[in-house]
């Protein structure tokens, strides 16, 4: 019972967390007119939800953690067929990527390039699981106050292919000046960092947390929200320090032992909810704190590693392509799942066997 308590805790813990920073993505883009086009709760996979002005809602078959869809943020230099692509699209509603290709006089495997990149920008949709070719639709588009209601796959009108291209490339996250994309880069973490402090607020000042005094007896204790917020910010000053510790050679090994994986997370889920819904909503502000800094580590595909790489771009003037920033992802990935593993043992050793110092 223990063991299925500890991974229902976990699986809400870490839900709300990730939900909550991709929370920040999904508002920062929206606000500056960048589309979304899914913004879901669990991993992505098959989903159920409702759409509401061209951003799907829902939860998929595994709801854990979530995701925003932000369009436009492939790498590389724009499609030079991007224009052309676009206006054939819209003039015809349902396309064929072979048709397409015929028409612009390029590949078929360009003309699929491009057409995935029309989907990434969220001007249509790619192919079904029931479509036995590379066909691709316009998306459902509903205006009430223009009294416009299509339905996907039929033609989008338009009277200049060239403003229709410039109308759409504005919504995507490439045509953003350098600030509006580091917003939506780091608003995820703005937001876990922000949940950090409320939740020590609501912890520590609202419910009250129960603690052992000196003399041995336990008393209800209700900070005032100063002392909370001030609470809240030297845990991320700590967690910040701990963090920059692990590019230390000297400090690196102390931090790592001293820090946990999920196994460890979840066991400290049941011992604070143990105590009371005041510590509990005192871990999950830890959690977020971590969840959020970890984040701003330079190593795609992490935000950090993605806000550096923009930071590259502005500078040098020059964009890391797709093999470049697929390669540089993977072996991010690669140094996490090596980390994850040593943590992992690190922490069955340490919460199993009892054995670890």
């Amino acid at each position: 019972m223990d063991i299925i308590l500890m991974i229902v805790l976990i699986v809400i813990v870490l839900s709300i967390l990730v939900f909550i920073h991709e929370g920040g993505h999904y508002l920062a883009a929206r606000a500056f007119g960048v589309r979304v086009t899914e913004f879901m709760l669990g991993l992505p996979g098959p989903n159920i939800g409702f759409t509401r002005k061209g951003t799907k809602f829902g939860v998929t078959a595994v709801p854990l953690g979530g995701y925003a869809k932000v369009c436009g943020m492939e790498p590389g230099e724009e499609n030079p067929h991007i224009e052309r692509a676009l206006a054939y699209a819209y003039e015809h509603g349902t396309v064929y990527a072979d048709d397409v290709a015929e028409e612009l006089g390029i590949s078929l495997e360009d003309a699929i390039d491009v057409m995935y990149v029309l989907e990434d920008w969220g001007c249509v949709d790619g192919p079904g699981k029931k479509d036995e070719h590379n066909i691709f639709r316009t998306r459902a588009y509903r205006d009430k106050k223009a009294g416009i209601d299509l339905a996907q796959g039929t033609p989008r009108p338009f009277e200049d292919p060239h403003a229709l291209y410039l109308l759409e490339r504005a919504q995507t996250y490439r045509a953003q000046p350098f600030w509006k994309r580091t917003v939506i880069l780091l608003a995820g973490i703005f937001m876990n960092l922000l949940f950090a402090v409320l939740a020590f607020v609501l912890a520590f000042s609202v419910i009250g947390v129960d603690v052992t005094m000196t003399t041995g007896e336990m008393q209800h204790v209700n900070l005032n929200p100063l002392d909370a917020i001030q609470m809240g910010f030297m845990v991320i000053g700590v967690t910040a320090q701990a963090i920059v510790s692990l590019f230390n050679p000297q400090t690196a090994a102390d931090v790592v032992s001293q820090s946990t994986s999920v196994v460890g997370m979840a066991v400290m889920s049941v011992d604070f909810a143990a105590q009371g819904l005041g510590w509990f909503i005192y871990f999950m502000a830890i959690i977020s704190v971590s969840l959020g800094l970890m984040n701003l580590l330079p190593i795609p595909p992490l935000d950090g590693g993605r806000f550096v790489i923009e930071i590259f771009q502005k500078l040098s003037r020059r964009m890391v392509g797709y093999k470049a920033m697929n390669a540089m992802s993977l072996a991010g990935m690669a140094l996490f799942l090596v980390f994850f593993l040593f943590m992992v043992n690190q922490d069955v050793q340490r919460f199993v066997f009892g054995n670890w110092g």
